[in-house]
């Protein structure tokens, strides 16, 4: 099941946050005040952040945190999956699959768009079942804070 995360989740949404941060899914953690400026955000409006709290037998199993964009490329919105976590204790219920397939049927855009470590095997063989095909450039980027 997914449901849309509410301010009544903010302890729920720190601990997924931070364990998601905490794992091999990526490459160092972030500060806890990035975490919570996150959820400020969330809370605050959908305009640039949505999430969706994942539950299994009515347990917290993870999140799904997206972000939007527009691009000139496609002409449209960009829905970024920024993060999808789902606990290990959950995996291999397809929950990852479920929150993929809801999205794509409730938030409309003209790109989907997201990030995987090399070596996540597990997640990268998702993507491809769902249509996902690598995009061969670098990125670079450059941190104010």
């Amino acid at each position: 099941m997914l449901r849309k995360i509410t301010k009544n989740d903010e302890s729920l949404f720190m601990q997924l946050s931070d364990e998601f941060y905490h794992s091999d899914a990526v490459l160092e953690p972030i500060p806890t005040s990035m975490i919570q400026n996150t959820f400020n955000e969330l809370i605050r409006s959908e305009d640039y952040l949505e999430c969706f709290i994942l539950e299994f037998d009515n347990k917290p199993a993870g999140y799904a945190l997206l972000s939007k964009s527009f691009s000139p490329e496609v002409g449209g919105k960009v829905v970024w999956f920024e993060e999808v976590y789902v606990r290990s204790e959950f995996q291999g219920n397809g929950l990852g699959k479920e929150v993929f397939n809801h999205v794509f049927e409730n938030i409309d855009a003209a790109r989907y768009r997201l990030e995987v470590e090399e070596d996540n095997e597990r997640a990268i063989s998702l993507y491809k079942r769902l249509g996902y095909d690598f995009l061969p450039y670098m990125q670079m980027i450059r941190d104010i804070k």
